[in-house]
């Protein structure tokens, strides 16, 4: 992936030195729009603000976030694809991107085929949540009563396809125990019968879920990734916590409508790099738990193309009901 980069990085400032020309001098010429699969205020939601703000001042024309949640993001994933590829409208999306394509069977896009890619913003751990009334304290404490009790437990997403559901049926086929799947509408009701207790287990992403576990209401078992999260160091990794092989991060990624202009793509992505740098982006950034990446478009285009290998394999592993 390195060499990718190294590749990627060399093509795009051999762009970027005759992007300057052409079109991209009455470029933009109205308002951008991005558009994103959730409801205002989770992790997608507060991200994309951040830097809409930023693209905003770069480009001297409003950026206005639209949200277009359901459908496991292929609601806003749709519209995007639909759009005039002008460079003006934006998809930012997240795991679900690679991993609908298994699980839908009438898909009114292809992600590869039908966008172009921007950047790989970021990336952030998932971590395995249960309610501080559930007796246990430990990864393998839940593995013990999942077996014990099959079928009885049960974890929530925020629908099929999305990180929470995905991540949690790689940890069902890691350990071969059996969770009962209950999707959400969106995160808050999730995160409400989560702390409740009316389901048993989450594997969230981050960022919506710090200010829950900082304040005692859930209790964090393990995270996804194979080292540590800085914002619960005491917290092992799964791999740490006796499941062999996990290892699963929720990234954000920013996608055009394919056919989109090379010197539009190259610019945006370029107001986006700039942006990243900032001192309060990158502040706000890791108040949130998310480690900016900022990518190249070539690296984001190979990263996806491995998403929807590995989750392809999940998904025929634990056959998993196409819809």
């Amino acid at each position: 992936m390195q060499r990718i980069l190294w590749k990627s990085a060399l093509g795009l400032l051999a762009a970027l030195c005759v992007a300057g020309n052409g079109s991209a001098q009455s470029y933009p010429s109205r308002p951008g729009r991005i558009i994103l699969p959730a409801a205002a205020g989770g992790a997608l939601d507060a991200l994309s603000r951040i830097y809409g703000q930023k693209m905003s001042e770069s480009w001297g024309q409003p950026v206005i976030v639209e949200n277009r949640a359901g459908a496991s993001g292929n609601i806003a994933a749709d519209m995007v694809a639909k759009a005039a590829p002008d460079g003006h409208t934006y998809l930012f999306i997240s795991q679900s991107f690679g991993v609908n394509l298994h699980l839908k069977t009438d898909l009114p896009y292809h992600p590869v085929r039908d966008f172009a890619p921007v950047m790989l913003v970021g990336t952030t751990d998932g971590v395995l949540l249960v309610p501080p009334s559930l007796a246990v304290n430990s990864v393998q404490d839940l593995i013990a009563i999942a077996r014990a009790q099959p079928g009885k437990l049960s974890y929530s997403s925020t629908g099929s396809g999305t990180s929470g559901h995905m991540n949690m049926a790689l940890f069902i086929n890691l350990t071969g125990i059996n969770i009962v799947h209950v999707p959400y509408k969106d995160v808050a009701l999730a995160q409400t019968d989560l702390m409740a207790g009316r389901v048993q287990a989450y594997i969230a992403p981050l960022p919506a879920f710090l200010q829950f576990i900082r304040a005692g209401k859930m209790r964090p078992l393990g995270v996804t990734n194979i080292r540590r999260n800085a914002s619960l160091p005491a917290v092992p990794t799964l791999q740490e916590a006796g499941v062999a092989g996990y290892e699963a991060l929720t990234w954000y990624g920013l996608y055009a409508p394919a056919k989109t202009p090379r010197d539009r793509i190259l610019r945006t992505h370029g107001a986006l790099a700039k942006a990243l740098q900032h001192p309060d982006v990158k502040e706000r950034f890791a108040a949130l738990s998310v480690d900016i990446v900022g990518s190249t478009p070539e690296y984001l285009g190979q990263y996806l193309k491995e998403e929807i290998e590995k989750w392809g394999r999940v998904v025929k592993a634990m056959k998993l009901q196409h819809e």
